[in-house]
């Protein structure tokens, strides 16, 4: 299949870029199946490499390889084995992602690593038609017990694929993986959890939690099963708060700071929705962690999300003690770093907080973007230090 671009549509991709989308195609010539493989050219008909088709999105084309290399078995087992070596420099911990899509070159393979158990996600049509070759590649590399997907959600559904979960290799995982991070112990649902069972792109700022908390009293936001809240805990916080809208999750939550042995008396676990609980009056807190679900699934639902970040943010910073910290994040792909800052900032005026940026957050060193892929920068954050109140605001 050979696939042409339209006359000044090709700069992104030669610039690195791994996505072509559908308006910059100007033709295609023996069309096959979504999945398959095409070759890319320029409109001065220069090869640019090779990516997978599927003409069911708007993401035409994503690219495998700027090179003249056949995808096969043994492309895929080199890209496994480069996202294998910068892993095997990371330390501390026995969970990590193996490899994060477009960022070690793999476009919609995502697999995590929980002790001894791989947990794969095939999102796209192009990672279905590399699966068997990633599988393969996968029990030879790191020989796990055995290979778990979870491959489901939005993406795969865009791309015309059903949800598909169940053991690809070896034995299926236990209901409980008890993993460790940073001397932290969680208890990981990889059967039914979120994504593949944990975020383990939080693990840096989970490590800065403990390193902030000590002798401060905590609000966790949108805790989900409480890892922030056991961060906070091993730092020394003297009490933490976590606050969840699902019941199963908070349960997780409070078996997790149990099963660390931390006193129960130290932390309080609230089902509530955070928005409504935050409209209350609350005891005043040293260090908020507000780490919401996306906002924007979509893109135009932007406006949207960017108005819940404010509002969140804006109503959590109502319930600061002097001094106090904000770590707040941002996980929609949809909105820009830039974007989001904007919103956190008029929610500190409208809040009538004088406040200092102390840091920029993202994900882990296991967690590789492309450096021309701003769309993989999903995950940003923001670590605040209020300093003051604003003179409009005060009494």
């Amino acid at each position: 299949m050979r696939i042409v671009l339209k006359p000044g549509r090709d700069f992104a991709v030669r610039a690195g870029h791994p996505w072509i989308f559908s308006g910059a195609i100007a033709s295609v010539d023996d069309a096959a199946e979504p999945g398959a493989v095409g070759e890319v050219h320029g409109a001065d008909g220069g090869f640019l490499g090779r990516g997978s088709w599927n003409p069911k999105t708007s993401i035409a084309v994503r690219m495998l390889t700027r090179g003249d290399e056949a995808i096969d078995a043994a492309f895929v087992r080199r890209r496994l084995e480069a996202a294998l070596r910068w892993r095997s420099a990371l330390r501390g911990s026995d969970a990590w992602r193996l490899v994060n899509g477009e960022g070690d070159q793999l476009p919609g393979v995502v697999v995590d690593r929980y002790g001894d158990v791989l947990v794969a996600q095939f999102l796209t049509a192009g990672a279905e038609y590399l699966k068997p070759w990633v599988v393969a590649g996968l029990e030879a590399l790191c020989a796990p017990r055995g290979i778990f997907e979870r491959s489901e959600g939005n993406v795969r559904r865009a791309e015309g694929l059903a949800a598909s979960n169940g053991v690809l290799a070896g034995a299926e995982p236990p209901a409980d993986v008890v993993i460790e991070e940073s001397g932290r112990r969680y208890h990981v649902d990889v059967h039914r959890g979120q994504k593949t069972g944990f975020f383990l792109d939080q693990r840096p700022n989970r490590d800065l939690v403990a390193t902030l908390a000590a002798e401060r009293r905590v609000l966790n936001l949108f805790a989900y099963t409480g890892a922030f809240a056991i961060a906070a805990a091993q730092g020394g916080a003297a009490h933490v708060t976590s606050v969840e809208n699902s019941a199963a999750a908070l349960v997780h939550a409070e078996e997790s700071w149990n099963r660390n042995g931390y006193a129960p008396e130290r932390a309080t676990f609230v089902r509530a929705d955070v928005f409504e609980y935050l409209r209350g009056d609350r005891q005043p807190a040293d260090l908020i962690v507000v780490d919401p679900p996306p906002f924007a699934r979509r893109r135009v639902d932007r406006d949207r999300a960017l108005a819940g970040y404010k509002e969140v943010n804006l109503q959590a910073l109502r319930h600061t003690a002097p001094e106090a910290l904000l770590m707040t994040f941002s996980c929609s792909q949809h909105v820009d770093a830039a974007a989001f800052h904007g919103a956190v900032a008029a929610a500190a005026a409208a809040a009538g907080r004088e406040c200092q940026l102390v840091a920029r957050l993202g994900p882990g060193l296991d967690h590789p973007q492309g450096l021309a892929h701003s769309e993989g920068r999903y995950l940003k954050g923001l670590l605040v230090r209020v300093t003051g109140i604003l003179a409009a605001t005060r009494r």
